[in-house]
């Protein structure tokens, strides 16, 4: 047939070309353009059986046997390690409590007489600020001495340079309690003992002793003023330590820090004081006091 291909010049299509309609330049075939047929998708598969199972990683395993084993055990040790620093800190609270109680009645303090000869021209309120200044001085000096400690290299110490600086800070604080209360006038009534616990519930209290209202002052140490002296105590343990820096950092911390505390507690102790008030022409003629059998030595 005129104008037909010769079948020796036909191409022959190869296997899986594409046999559909011509539609490339001049109507021929682009072989190299592939099958027509639609081919692989790009679109993720879902629901096929012959692939994995998609995991979740965002899901939290499941700890193993071995593991909440491992984490119960950790929480055990780190209740029983609680339990007995607990039971611990008690028991220190306990003691210093207790070595404060037995040191307070051996604080040697000056009646009125004593220290108007001592200070001579003075005034009730200058009288006062002497003694405040004295008691402020030496607490600074027990805390100097305590972070100067900390320099050393004996840490097992310093629990115990802590305890004897509270126990000391607080004699202090207690002679100058008892002879603020002589230069107002307000005595409390009882013996060595008696007038020792009350001083006790005013510096645990930090408040100056009501004479006027004998119902207020309390000469038996009951249940309750203990946990008062206890809570104080440990208020002063934890300003108390900053002191143990070292570098003389403590030594300095220490001295501002008890200096501090000292004049707060006189300036309550006064102003509580002050409202009961009695001025020295109408005191009565009060008795000597007490010295102790066994006097502590505080720092001067």
């Amino acid at each position: 047939m005129t104008g037909s291909t010769p079948p020796w010049k036909r191409r022959s299509l190869r296997q899986g070309a594409d046999q559909g309609p011509s539609d490339g330049p001049h109507r021929a075939r682009d072989d190299e353009r592939g099958s027509s047929e639609t081919g692989a998708s790009l679109e993720p598969v879902a629901d096929r059986a012959d692939l994995p199972a998609p995991t979740d990683t965002t899901r939290t395993p499941t700890p193993t046997p071995v593991a909440r084993r491992r984490a119960a055990a950790v929480r055990d040790r780190a209740r029983e390690g609680a339990r007995k620093g607990g039971s611990r800190a008690r028991a220190g609270l306990a003691y210093l409590t207790d070595r404060i109680i037995e040191n307070a009645p051996r604080v040697p303090v000056r009646d009125l007489a004593t220290l108007r000869r001592q200070f001579p021209g003075l005034g009730p309120e200058e009288l006062a600020d002497k003694l405040v200044t004295g008691a402020a001085s030496a607490t600074a000096t027990v805390g100097a001495g305590v972070g100067a400690a900390a320099m050393l290299p004996v840490p097992p110490a310093m629990p115990t340079e802590l305890a004897a600086e509270i126990t000391g800070v607080a004699a202090i604080e207690l002679k100058l309690i008892a002879e603020l209360h002589e230069v107002y006038g307000l005595r409390p009534p009882g013996n060595l003992k008696e007038r020792s616990t009350a001083y006790l519930n005013s510096w645990s209290g930090e408040r100056g002793i009501d004479v006027k209202k004998p119902s207020t002052v309390s000469g038996a140490l009951n249940s309750q003023m203990k946990q008062q002296l206890r809570q104080q105590i440990m208020k002063r343990t934890i300003r108390d330590l900053p002191n143990l820096m070292p570098f003389l950092v403590g030594a300095a911390v220490g001295a501002v820090m008890n200096r501090r505390d000292t004049r707060k507690l006189a300036e309550r102790i006064r102003k509580d004081l002050r409202k009961t008030q009695v001025p020295w022409g109408e005191l009565s003629q009060l008795p000597a006091l007490e010295t102790p059998a066994d006097p502590l030595q505080l720092e001067k």
